[in-house]
């Protein structure tokens, strides 16, 4: 008897569609979420409980009709630190959404993350997945595009009907749209027709910044309106009539397969940014206005008028909803705290625990025979030929590998190394994309979700900076959800100096990469290795940077014979290029030839390990060849200070003071970037012979 089909209202020009909608539920939905920003605010926040409390009054109603409507199995959406009441009308577990801001143990972080930063894996496909969301604002958006791109994979390029009708839904505050991540995601959604809803809550500020501030005239749907590809919905976000029906226009448009949608609805934020935010900035008469549109009052009115529900019963409803959040919160109070000596457990894939999403391996995935034997065969060839063939060959054996970046496809890649891919297995598979890197690492991270194996490729080192935020948030996924989410993938960036220098095209600065948690780097000094590290990366449940350096790409030393279809590599095996027992060189990349050249050259015993990885690094293999020599000089690209380097010296100071007979020594590039000019680029890289003459100089302290 609470169900009721409503009219489009004719003063709308809406499509006229039928809408069933549970609205008792949804009431039930709405007084919980009302009920437990109260509690918190007046008990959790001033007791220390509590510490980041964000309310969604005015947001609710709205919220709560689209989570209501997102039942497909393969939907899936992104929400933002507003989100909550969105969130419980999929389905999360009511003790999680009240424990998780206590940050006690379970929930969906075990107290790792914000307890307003929601994840919900909803392992057993019963409606919509909830992406872990981020901290950061508008990093929702490029991710949930990924998805969107997915389901039309899945769907056409991998004959599963079960994605018919699948969408993918992003949530967002109208300030969001000012950010990078928004207009990627607005790119890749509209330019390729995706399944993509951009759900928008205008509540007319970000934090204290009215939208006049945002973008020109104060309306940024206004100023998209002659954006191609793009269907637009806008109404407001608190009237029981027309909210749902143009939720459900919305909807029904993108699940028709028509394209990318943004629906805008105008909401009050009945709260400040925060609990602590005084709202000083708005004037009395705004407030009073905001107070007037709230839809709580409006949704008892409708109920009422509609004899869905008594105003006794109304009253019962408030009353049981309070109950059950204060039943709620004491469980939550009751439960333990997180145990501390599992602090360090999922910043990478365990045996035994895959995460519930994500990756090849939810979806248990099965590989051809590989081997770490190499088999090598035919003629020697470059790192940049190896590397296409390994990529040729598990796009071959695997429909779930993608390749895609800047000029990857009918190019082939501005160093060569996607060649002919886009020709063999077609613009699906091997593609281009905006000039974005934000929304090339964004949208692997939805496919990712999706149980495809993405390749992006990052044209050059530098050009990942942008990319630094969707970067950091993939590699603390599986930690910070505590194994629920990971987002296995291999970033391909070319980097380091090759003929010539420059600060743009020519960074190395991997150790970045190995001090992001969660992330493997793997830089390999010739064409097998390579082959090796990529296919292990290929298979692999963690996300990889694979490095390739630039000089070595078609560099004569690092040709190899291919070494067959089934080697792999496994990460942080070192390899031994020179014996010796009078000094240690641990060098790679590009300083892997010298080091070796060098030592062969000297011929006094200098042992010169290439580690291969440096996320994970053989620390046990420099160990005990420092343990034999008692020397060890360490030689890389990278800037001196703070360099890997640096923290290889440390593991051997703290682990075998008192087996060195001399300082450790490091020899590197200057703290400066990679000069243009080639005298000066040969003067500050490592030369084969002044690493000839460091040699010289440690073995005889």
């Amino acid at each position: 008897m609470n169900k009721v089909t409503l009219e489009t209202p004719k003063a709308t020009s809406l499509i006229d569609i039928p809408i069933n909608l549970d609205w008792l539920h949804i009431a039930e939905l709405m007084l919980a979420s009302r009920a437990l920003d109260t509690i918190e605010e007046q008990e959790l926040v001033p007791a220390k409980l509590v510490f980041n409390q964000f309310s969604a009054r005015g947001h609710d109603f709205a919220q709560i009709i689209l989570g209501s409507l997102l039942t497909h199995p393969h939907d899936a959406a992104t929400g933002y630190y507003r989100s909550r009441p969105f969130v419980m009308s999929l389905g999360i577990d009511l003790d999680d959404v009240v424990a998780s801001p206590m940050a006690t143990a379970g929930g969906y972080s075990d107290g790792r993350d914000i307890g307003v930063v929601c994840n919900y894996p909803n392992p057993n496909r019963t409606g919509a997945m909830l992406f872990p969301m981020c901290g950061g604002v508008g990093a929702q958006y490029s991710p949930i595009a990924g998805w969107a791109q997915s389901i039309v994979y899945h769907r056409d390029q991998l004959k599963d009907s079960h994605y018919n009708g699948a969408i993918a839904v992003s949530m967002g505050g109208d300030s969001s749209m000012s950010t990078s991540g928004f207009w990627a995601a607005l790119n890749i959604s509209t330019t390729h027709n995706l399944p993509h809803l951009f759900y928008i809550e205008d509540n007319g500020y970000g934090i204290s910044v009215p939208q006049t501030e945002q973008t020109p005239g104060g309306d940024q749907v206004a100023n998209l309106k002659a954006y191609k590809n793009l269907h637009i919905i806008e109404g407001d976000g608190t009237d029981p009539e027309q909210t749902p029906a143009l939720i459900k226009e919305a909807v029904n448009y993108v699940r028709s397969a028509k394209g990318a949608c943004l629906l805008r609805l105008k909401v009050p934020r009945l709260c400040g940014h925060t609990f602590q935010d005084t709202q000083t900035y708005k004037s009395p008469e705004f407030i009073a206005d905001e107070m007037a549109r709230d839809p709580l009052p409006k949704l008892q009115a409708f109920m009422l008028q509609q004899k869905l529900i008594t105003a006794a019963a109304w009253q019962a409803l408030e009353t049981a909803s309070v109950n059950k959040i204060q039943a709620s919160v004491a469980r939550a109070k009751a439960r333990q705290q997180p145990e501390p000596g599992k602090l360090t457990r999922f910043v990478y894939a365990e045996q035994g625990q895959t995460q519930l999403r994500g990756g090849l391996a939810a979806d248990n995935h099965r590989f051809p025979a590989q081997s770490s034997t190499p088999n090598p065969t035919g003629a020697r060839l470059n790192m940049l030929t190896a590397i296409r063939k390994t990529l040729d060959y598990e796009l071959e054996t695997n429909p779930k590998v993608i390749v895609f970046g800047e000029d990857v496809g009918p190019k082939g890649g501005v160093h060569g190394a996607t060649l002919g891919l886009h020709e063999k297995f077609g613009r699906h598979r091997v593609f281009d994309t905006s000039l974005s890197e934000e929304g090339i690492i964004g949208r692997s991270v939805g496919m990712a979700l999706s149980g495809l194996m993405p390749v992006p490729e990052i044209q050059f080192r530098k050009y990942a900076e942008p990319a630094a935020e969707q970067l950091t948030d993939t590699g603390i996924m599986r930690w910070r959800t505590n194994n629920q989410f990971a987002a296995p993938m291999v970033v391909r960036i070319p980097g380091g100096f090759a003929r010539r220098g420059d600060p743009w095209h020519s960074m190395s600065d991997e150790v970045e990469w190995a001090h992001k948690v969660g992330w493997q780097l793997a830089m390999p000094s010739n064409a097998e290795d390579a082959v090796g590290l990529l296919r292990f990366a290929l298979r692999d449940n963690n996300p990889t940077i694979f490095f390739e350096h630039r000089f070595l790409l078609d560099h004569s030393w690092a040709r190899r014979p291919y070494p067959g279809d089934e080697f792999v590599i496994p990460f942080g095996q070192a390899k031994r290029l020179t014996c010796g027992d009078k000094l240690t060189v641990v060098c790679w990349g590009a300083m892997v030839e010298r080091c070796e050249s060098a030592a062969k050259q000297l011929d006094i015993g200098i042992e010169v390990i290439d580690l291969r990885t440096l996320q994970p690094w053989d620390k046990e293999a420099v160990l005990s060849s420092v343990d034999k020599t008692a020397r060890c000089l360490i030689v890389h690209e990278d800037n001196k200070t703070a360099g890997f380097g640096a923290e290889i010296a440390a593991t051997l100071s703290e682990e075998l003071f008192f087996s060195l007979d001399a300082p450790i020594q490091r020899l590197t590039m200057p703290d400066i970037p990679s000069p243009h000019n080639i005298h000066l680029l040969e003067n500050a890289l490592p030369s084969e012979q002044r690493i000839a003459q460091a040699m010289q100089n440690l073995i005889a302290v």
